[in-house]
């Protein structure tokens, strides 16, 4: 299959929009997206842990998080400062460095402008399992951490 290079996303956020105050819906996917990279025990350990590692060092916040296969779905907040170009493509490199996943270039995201917005998103994010036939209750998928269940 031929690869096709994409254009870069504009990720800039309007200047009335105080990022540091909104929620952003993240989508990454993997370079293949028919090959099963991060639905793995020893990768998902490895994601979850270098997401926490930045949280704890004040980065960024994210309410749910999800891998399936192919991709990773997530809702994050920036509660300090707003770098979200650097913040993910810091972490896609480090993920590719010591778990040797091979993402795409870029990332997808789009600003979640309510509270509604952000509930209908995360069920959507939990549902995507179930959706792509790989569990029958989204509550069963192991590869994702929901602070609803926490």
């Amino acid at each position: 299959m031929k690869w096709i290079e994409r254009s870069k996303l504009p990720h800039d956020t309007p200047w009335w929009v105080d990022p540091a105050q909104e929620a952003f819906f993240i989508t990454i996917n993997c370079r293949n997206r028919h090959l099963n990279q991060l639905a793995h025990p020893e990768i998902w350990k490895g994601l979850r842990e270098a997401i926490e590692f930045r949280e704890q060092r004040g980065d960024w916040k994210w309410s749910v998080v999800l891998a399936m296969p192919d991709h990773f779905h997530g809702i994050v907040t920036f509660p300090k400062t707003f770098y979200l170009r650097k913040n993910l493509s810091d972490w896609k490199r480090w993920t590719t460095r010591h778990h040797g996943i091979e993402w795409q270039t870029d990332f997808f995201e789009h600003r979640l402008r309510s509270s509604e917005n952000a509930s209908v998103t995360a069920d959507y994010i939990r549902q995507n399992p179930v959706r792509a036939g790989l569990v029958t209750q989204a509550k069963d998928w192991p590869y994702r951490r929901d602070w609803r269940d926490v």
